[in-house]
């Protein structure tokens, strides 16, 4: 019989092993933002409908579709979070912009949700890693991005990742190559697909962007962005590529990339991996300079980027690539009467106090069992305590990966201590 509570179609439970995966990425990519001065920052789930609305661009796909929007008690409209950017920019607005020292750096992880069809990889509630730089406005900020993002896939063994940039340029450059792209798919309206036609009007770069074969023919011979940026925004995008080069970082201009959401300006980019002769995109951002005075917030550039956790670690998986992840469990400390189960407590929540993570039985097992149990879990250590070792002060350790045994005093617990913390 099933239990009558089912999981929501689109959200996942994830147990050991691949909860320990996750918490090894999320920290690779946390050590990885720290090296370069980020700094972690928590916001809400929950935000007013209205900050996405305004900042992801009503004619998006997730806000048009996915938004998981409902009114609250007090009738407001509210939105759990499709992305973090607006949020993050909306807090450093509420709390930061009149007494920070620019620029703020800043990293998060956590969950998103978007009401789309689930898909291998692709869920319902999915976790971001992302950093976010405020008050940066030059082409440096953008490459420190950049940075951190490949030195987190490079720490992660990835196989065959590469990174892709484009400049679609600032507000009027922008403007100009809408306009451009407008006039060149209004000739070709009745071979759009009905979402695309939907699309011209309000936000035509989304155009180049859908993934209906017809729609991908027809703008295979479309205008560039690249040759629309001002000279400025060409002259920031030459300095980044410069620099790229010095950092000893390759890519490739691809000036089909446009990102998704409409704040986007300038720099866009996305590290991107063959699967299948496929590329799958692990990783994009941009620079969004406009998006604190759209929102009502003083001027201020930014530069970001959001990595998709479940899609880092299903290339993990799929790749063979091994992390080394150690399980947590040290050593597990059998027992085989009252007597020696009272020293097995004593002598766990001795080395719990220096820092071995250690652990014995609860539920009354006898010692084949125990001994079982400490193998199924995959402790490294097993010791096992009986009158003999209570009374002589000394524990037998073995190494359950090479089946040697050690004997260490139990009233000099120290020695003990060093040699399971080093191995």
């Amino acid at each position: 019989m099933s239990f009558f509570v089912d999981r929501l179609r689109g959200m996942q439970d994830l147990f050991p092993p691949e909860s320990l995966l996750f918490n090894e990425v999320e920290k690779i990519m946390k050590d990885s933002a720290s090296f370069y001065g980020f700094l972690p920052i928590r916001t809400p789930i929950l935000e007013f409908t209205e900050l996405f609305d305004r900042s992801v661009g009503d004619s998006s796909d997730i806000v048009q579709k996915e938004m998981y929007t409902f009114k609250d008690k007090s009738d407001r409209s509210v939105t759990m979070r499709p992305e973090f950017t607006a949020g993050v920019l909306r807090a450093v607005v509420n709390n930061y912009s009149d007494c920070a020292v620019f620029p703020l750096k800043f990293m998060y992880c956590g969950p998103c949700y978007r009401y789309e069809k689930p898909q291998v990889g692709r869920f319902r509630e999915f976790y971001q890693f992302g950093l976010e730089i405020f008050g940066g406005d030059s082409f440096l900020a953008d490459l420190e991005a950049i940075s951190v993002a490949y030195d987190i896939l490079t720490k992660l063994k990835l196989k065959n990742f590469k990174l892709e940039i484009n400049c679609i340029g600032c507000s009027k450059c922008k403007e100009k190559y809408l306009n451009a792209i407008r006039d060149f798919l209004s000739i070709k309206y009745d071979l759009l697909c009905e979402t695309c036609k939907s699309r011209l009007n309000l936000n035509p770069l989304r155009i180049l962007d859908c993934k209906n074969e017809s729609c991908k023919s027809l703008v295979l011979d479309a205008p560039e962005t690249i040759d629309f940026i001002c000279d400025s925004c060409r002259s920031d995008f030459e300095n980044l590529k410069e620099s790229l080069d010095i950092s000893k970082i390759p890519f490739a201009v691809n000036t089909r990339i446009v990102r998704g959401l409409d704040y986007y300006t300038k720099l866009v980019f996305e590290f991107v991996v063959d699967v299948g002769g496929s590329l799958l995109t692990v990783c994009g951002g941009g620079r969004y300079d406009n998006l604190s005075s759209s929102l009502g917030g003083p001027l201020m550039s930014a530069t970001g980027l959001a990595i998709g956790m479940e899609r880092i670690v299903k290339l993990i998986n799929d790749q063979g690539i091994d992390l080394c992840i150690e399980n947590g469990r040290k050593i597990f400390v059998c027992y085989l009467d009252d007597e020696s189960r009272s020293f097995a407590v004593d002598l766990v929540f001795k080395m719990r106090k220096f820092g071995v993570k250690a652990d014995y039985d609860i539920v009354g097992r006898g010692l084949k069992s125990q001994l079982r149990y400490a193998d199924k879990m995959g402790y490294k250590f097993v010791s096992v305590l009986g009158r003999d070792e209570v009374r002589s002060g000394s524990v037998n350790v073995k190494d359950m990966s090479t089946g040697v045994v050690e004997k260490f005093d139990i009233n000099d617990i120290g020695d003990l201590i060093r040699n399971i913390k080093t191995r």
